[in-house]
């Protein structure tokens, strides 16, 4: 029987009703997960659950939370045939970017889930998302992390979340879905990857200065001058269309100039949910190719963040990270 491990960190699908609204309650969920009887009946594989502390709403997820998480399941890798975090939905793209690069060489499945409405609620679809998860995990076709939700299961660092209130939350705008689950749980088989070559290693993210950067009409870039400092270490700059940026780059290429004399890196992504950057396609995104950002083509903004966090804490110059930013890693972009 495969043995699964439940890392519980906090989020809505445990959470209970308060004087102040929904909020995570320690051993609430162990509890709760008693009373789910599928659980305990065949084919479900054997589980644990370990519950973080302190239980966080998602909001409040970031590099430390990355690293424990990572680092949990480094410790555990080999006690186990895969595992299940469930973790709040808000930041859940977040996090399996992160865990994506994080977990190097990952030769089994790591499945991020949650819910949109509590366990503790009537209508909870945290139960179906819960044993799903558990069973994916088990059968141990996906070797990386991946998200499930509402009957689908995404590339974690291709996902994002797509509705605050629906049932299906999240989606994988530029890639296909690697699971659906109906009657049958149904793998695209192409879209799998192959078990890696080297050894399973977690690689912690250090505290690095990053930010981003959302272009609308009548952007003052020179607002934004100031904190083109040597601390600024990435930015990921969220454009129009294909790469396309305001007045043709003439107030922002000074500033990025002054970012790559620090040795920031400048990665572009798109604001639309599909489609790709492509630098250089019109007069307007010139100017961010000749003064030396990186295309980050068709991947999230939450994966360009997370990648950006793991080339830095690898100890890449600025050059190697440059090229990296547009080199798939994980499938987290398409070339």
């Amino acid at each position: 029987m495969k043995k699964i491990c439940i890392i519980y960190t906090g989020g809505t699908i445990g959470m209970t009703r308060t004087e102040d609204g929904y909020a995570p309650k320690a051993n609430y969920l162990a509890t709760a997960l008693t009373h789910i009887e599928d659980l305990y009946r065949a084919p479900m594989p054997e589980w644990e659950l370990l519950e973080m502390a302190p239980l966080l709403d998602s909001s409040n997820m970031a590099v430390e939370e990355w690293n424990r998480i990572a680092s949990v399941i480094g410790e555990r890798y080999t006690a186990y045939d895969g595992f299940v975090i469930l973790h709040g939905t808000d930041t859940m793209a977040y996090t399996a970017s992160a865990l994506s690069f994080m977990l190097e060489n990952l030769a089994k499945p790591v499945i991020l889930t949650g819910s949109q409405i509590p366990l503790c609620e009537l209508r909870s679809d945290g139960r179906d998302n819960l044993i799903t998860s558990l069973l994916i995990a088990a059968q141990g076709k996906v070797r990386e992390v991946c998200l499930y939700f509402g009957g689908r299961l995404l590339r974690g660092n291709r996902a994002t979340k797509y509705s605050a209130d629906g049932m299906l939350a999240f989606r994988s705008p530029n890639a296909p879905y690697l699971a659906d689950a109906g009657i049958e749980i149904r793998y695209s088989e192409a879209l799998l990857r192959t078990p890696p070559e080297g050894d399973f290693r977690v690689q912690p993210f250090e505290h690095v200065p990053i930010g981003v950067i959302k272009v609308f009409p009548g952007i003052q870039f020179d607002l934004f001058e100031s904190i083109m400092t040597e601390q600024l270490k990435g930015i990921v700059i969220e454009t129009f269309g294909a790469g396309n940026i305001p007045g043709n780059g003439r107030a922002l290429l000074p500033i990025i100039k002054k970012a790559f004399r620090h040795g920031t890196v400048l990665a572009v992504c798109s604001q639309c949910p599909e489609g790709t950057v492509t630098l250089g396609t019109y007069a307007t995104s010139s100017p961010l190719k000749e003064a030396g950002a990186v295309s980050g083509y068709d991947m999230t903004t939450e994966a360009a963040v997370a990648k950006l966090y793991y080339l830095f804490s690898r100890g890449y110059d600025t050059d190697v990270i440059k090229q990296k930013m547009e080199t798939d890693l994980r499938g987290e972009l398409t070339r």
